[in-house]
């Protein structure tokens, strides 16, 4: 009965604005004063579908698309920062909304050509892989997000893999990720041995860190080694088997000789648990205690950074998307990584009790993230999803008086 509720919450939570209008990747050339532009390269397996403004679907392709991308953040006046203001009508309003203001269809050699166009001299990447229940719009406006309120100092690149967007189709999410972990291998390769790249920090959310591990394993077992430039991976809220994960980082080599990881958990996230009883009461990585053993000697030896933000008040219900509801850690997390300067307790707290935990490395996180990671703001955004009214209609019962308990601890 407790796993019934736990999806009748999460099916509730995701269809919470159903209302959100299709094809917002529709260009159009509207501006508005103090908007900022967002030019992000997204890398996809999904297949291209022919509606306007959707440009891929959730289903999977044969081979990896490139498409360049900008769009118009409103005024900071006019939005709080961790949140995506989606137009409520097209055309959307730049004053106030997320505005598509280009999207241009490229290859390889075109997504090359666009990095040196874009870079202006940085040489820092930071690719972000979102997680379950993502349309390609959901990541392309989430990611742009992230990348204006951190500030960072990388050329952003998004990979984006075939999602059905629905809370219901949690088995072919995750088989979807095994699907593209050769080209995201493929991806992570191409920026490791471009010369105009000196580094690649790896950000990926919920479901997409296990297929950014994945990847990072095949690449390990088929080199010898993960390449050097790819120096830090973020890990947040990852929906990951714990004993899986263990398994992969001893197949990436010694902790001296792969990327340093810094994992953002929490113990109340509600996605984690419910995808923990799908997987037969597995912890998910996401939800375990960094203090506790065996992890707190584990992530010790492995030279792991854990940020515990169990304690982090969230107006999210599911408690999977805590990063971006603070816009004070976002900004103290952004802006200290991108200078490649420490931590400390007390600027992540900013007046709330944010446990950071790393078994003796607990200040470490901004030193080792590096200069090319920004605010891990997490891309599930269970205000954004749409299109569950018949699925939520056959759930049937008086939904609000079941979930009220779950939803009120």
């Amino acid at each position: 009965m407790r796993f019934g509720v736990l999806w009748v919450t999460a099916a509730l939570a995701l269809a919470a604005c159903a209302g959100r209008p299709e094809g917002v990747l529709v260009p159009q050339a509207a501006s508005a004063p103090g908007a900022s532009r967002v030019d992000l390269l997204v890398v996809t397996t999904r297949k291209r579908t022919p509606q306007p403004g959707v440009l891929f679907s959730g289903e999977r392709a044969a081979k990896i698309s490139w498409t360049d991308i900008a769009v118009s953040i409103p005024p900071d006046s006019a939005r709080k920062i961790g949140e995506v203001q989606w137009p409520k009508r097209l055309p959307a309003n730049p004053a106030t909304e997320f505005t598509t203001l280009s999207t241009r269809e490229t290859d390889a050699g075109g997504a090359r050509a666009w990095f040196r166009r874009e870079a202006h001299g940085k040489k820092h990447v930071l690719l972000f892989v979102h997680g379950f229940n993502n349309t390609y719009d959901d990541a392309v406006y989430r990611f742009a997000q992230i990348v204006h309120d951190s500030g960072t100092d990388a050329v952003p690149i998004l990979f984006t893999w075939p999602s059905r967007a629905s809370v219901f189709a949690y088995n072919y999410d995750r088989e979807s990720t095994n699907y593209s972990r050769d080209a995201l291998e493929e991806t992570l390769q191409a920026l490791a041995h471009a010369p105009e790249i000196q580094d690649v920090s790896v950000l990926a959310h919920s479901m997409g860190s296990f297929l950014a591990l994945e990847s990072l394993r095949q690449m390990a077992i088929r080199d010898g080694r993960i390449a050097p430039k790819i120096r830090n991976v973020i890990l947040a809220a990852p929906d990951v088997d714990v004993d899986v994960f263990k398994q992969q980082l001893g197949e990436m080599g010694p902790a001296n000789e792969r990327p340093r990881f810094t994992i953002f958990v929490s113990r109340d996230d509600r996605a984690l648990r419910l995808s923990s009883r799908i997987a037969g009461e597995v912890p998910r990585l996401g939800a375990i205690d960094p203090k506790a053993e065996p992890y707190k000697t584990e992530f010790s030896t492995a030279k792991i950074d854990a940020l515990d933000l169990t304690d982090l008040r969230a107006d999210d219900a599911l408690a999977h998307g805590k990063f971006a509801a603070s816009p004070e850690v976002v900004r103290a997390i952004g802006g200290r990584l991108i200078a490649g300067q420490e931590i400390s307790q007390n600027e992540l707290s900013l007046g709330e009790r944010v446990g950071q935990v790393a078994a003796g490395v607990a200040t470490t996180a901004g030193s080792v993230a590096g200069a090319a990671i920004n605010a891990p703001i997490a891309i599930f955004d269970p205000k954004v999803r749409r299109a569950y009214g018949d699925q939520m209609r056959a759930i049937g019962g008086n939904i609000e008086d079941t979930t009220a308990p779950l939803s009120q601890r």
